[in-house]
């Protein structure tokens, strides 16, 4: 009893449930492990309990009670096997509340399922008593035994439907579970999820457009959608000349089915889809199997609209991170590329970014063609990684036009001590580089680097390094401490790669190990080879088999032989 009172609670978002048994055995006015440890339901909401069996009908109130001790309640009367009432299934929440209309439903349908289960538990004790009295009457009990636990394994479908699909992300994911859930218990031979999309009804797994149809078409998965009501489809009969009956989706049209269920999945706002199911054979669906559906639709339709939601909100993010994602800058006397892997898996959004601009022309120096590069990883792979991510991007560029003349550490300093001023919680590792024309095609390269993979440099004569200097990553938890900036003079025919950990990390590899693979293929490089094109053979023999993670890559080649004004490539 207590697993359908935790049921209830969950079912109906209440903080606690009970099922309220008559009082005439040891078991009667149970506490709940609902109910935290050393408190009792309390005599109000005992009272509750027993004015619902008195009057053996379902009461929700929204509000009982006076000041601290006031609470909502709702009850369902629960029924033995000859219609007399034997309990309450009931929720309590401490805040007044209305239930709605789905509450009700819902609630009801539970109990119908507890109901049933007291009632098999009931027969199983009569089929004993009856195999022990006479042959007959153990022949008799076998059936109802086997009724009693299909009733039990009913029970244990819906206690595994709230655990499995509580969990779930995407909607690939339910309706893997889903399918995995009535395989093992009502096994029908074809299942199917429809989901209402732009004034249509789509099937979750099938080709885009097939099988889509009107939400004002005759199909009976539709008619349950537009009356949100369990509809019950029985196929022709085996009989010969027996006419057709309509199949209960066009995705089941052609499949010899004897009977189909469709069931409304309603969210919170709207109606979502349908679930359908379909068996080859005849399937009597009563008052008991109805509850279980029901319910399993209530929890098929809760990880759908999560689901939906969570699409919706990786949809944005990407957006927004690829928003951040511009492109490349025009820099005359350099060549530039960039390039930019997405995780694999569709619900990780991450806060990896690459960033190029012209610096601003020092008052008086006369000098111009400087340019910035950064490439950074904000911690998390969310939504709110994401937007941290374009906060920081933005302020670091601010940094440097506020600074003219100063180093990339001071740019990784100011941008410190603005996200501490606006309480802002970027954390993560990034590396800042500032570049500057030299003499004869050289480029002085200035950098500071807060805790972020070590760019690579690979010298005219294909030696590649690692310029291995840093300071701490950037954290809201951390103390300030000094920035610095290193210097490397860049000659002509040189290339920097600077890139996120996404590129060269992987479960159960050694991170150094991949890194210094990462130098040999760069040096292995042909000499010549267009920087887009090199990006994409690194990430191709470099990058991680999984994509757990983001992964950008960005180049600079300081040309062998003077360039007046190559094009920015990305």
């Amino acid at each position: 009893m207590d697993r359908f009172a935790r049921l209830a609670a969950r079912l109906l978002s209440a903080p606690h449930g009970l099922v309220w048994l008559e009082p005439d055995g040891e078991a009667a006015e149970a506490v709940s492990e609902n109910w935290p440890a050393g408190s009792e339901p309390g005599p109000a909401v005992l009272e509750c309990c027993r004015r619902v069996a008195e009057t053996a009908r379902p009461r929700f109130v929204p509000r009982t009670g006076h000041g601290a001790a006031a609470f909502a309640f709702a009850g369902v009367p629960l029924a033995g096997t000859s219609g007399e009432l034997v309990g309450v299934l009931a929720v309590v929440d401490r805040r007044p509340r209305e239930w709605s209309a789905d509450d009700v439903r819902d609630l009801s349908d539970l109990a119908a399922a507890c109901s049933a289960q007291m009632r098999m538990r009931s027969r199983s004790e009569s089929g004993r008593q009856a195999r022990e009295a006479a042959e007959d009457a153990a022949q008799a009990a076998e059936g109802e035994a086997t009724r009693a636990q299909e009733l039990l394994s009913r029970s244990e479908l819906l206690l595994r439907a709230a655990e499995d699909l509580a969990d779930t992300s995407s909607l690939d994911d339910v309706h893997q579970r889903v399918a995995d859930l009535v395989s093992g218990d009502l096994k029908p031979v074809r299942m199917d999820l429809l989901l209402v999309r732009e004034g249509m009804l789509h099937p979750l797994n099938g080709p885009p457009g097939a099988g889509s149809v009107p939400l004002d078409s005759h199909w009976p998965a539709v008619r349950a959608l537009r009356e949100d009501r369990m509809i019950v489809v029985a196929g022709p009969s085996r009989a010969a000349g027996a006419a057709p009956g309509p199949p209960a989706a066009p995705g089941f049209a052609g499949a010899d089915l004897r009977t189909a269920v469709c069931l409304p999945l309603r969210g919170t706002r709207d109606t979502l889809g349908v679930l359908v199911l379909g068996w080859d054979t005849r399937y009597e669906i009563g008052v008991e199997e109805r509850a279980v559906l029901a319910t399993l639709a209530v929890y098929t339709a809760q990880a759908v609209e999560r689901a939906l939601h969570l699409d919706e909100r990786v949809t944005v993010a990407r957006r927004l991170q690829q928003a951040m994602l511009t492109d490349l800058p025009a820099a005359p006397g350099l060549e530039l590329a960039a390039l930019y892997r997405p995780a694999a898996l569709e619900d990780m959004v991450g806060g990896d970014w690459y960033d190029a601009y012209p610096l601003p022309e020092v008052p008086g120096t006369g000098g111009t063609g400087a340019l910035a590069l950064t490439v950074g990883d904000i911690t998390g792979h969310d939504m709110g990684a994401a937007a941290i991510m374009g906060q920081v991007r933005s302020m670091l560029r601010q940094a440097d036009q506020d600074h003219p003349g100063g180093g990339p550490h001071e740019a990784l300093a100011a941008l410190e001590r603005a996200c501490r001023r606006l309480d802002l919680p970027a954390g993560g590792t990034v590396v800042h580089a500032h570049l500057h024309p030299a003499a004869a095609g050289h480029w002085l390269l200035r950098w500071s680097n807060a805790g972020h993979p070590a760019p690579l440099l690979a010298g005219p004569d294909r030696t590649v390094g690692r310029l291995e200097e840093h300071d701490v990553l950037l954290h809201p938890a951390l103390p300030p401490r000094p920035r610095t900036s290193h210097s490397r003079l860049l000659t002509p025919g040189s290339t920097l790669l600077l890139y996120t950990d996404g590129l060269v990390e992987e479960r159960g590899k050694d991170i150094d190990a991949r890194i210094d693979r990462l130098a040999r293929h760069l040096a292995d490089a042909p000499p010549g080879i267009p920087l887009n094109a090199l990006l994409r053979s690194l990430l191709r023999t470099t990058g991680a088999s999984d994509a757990r993670d983001d992964a950008v890559l960005l180049a600079v080649r300081v040309p062998a032989r003077p360039m007046d004004c190559p094009p920015g490539s990305g």
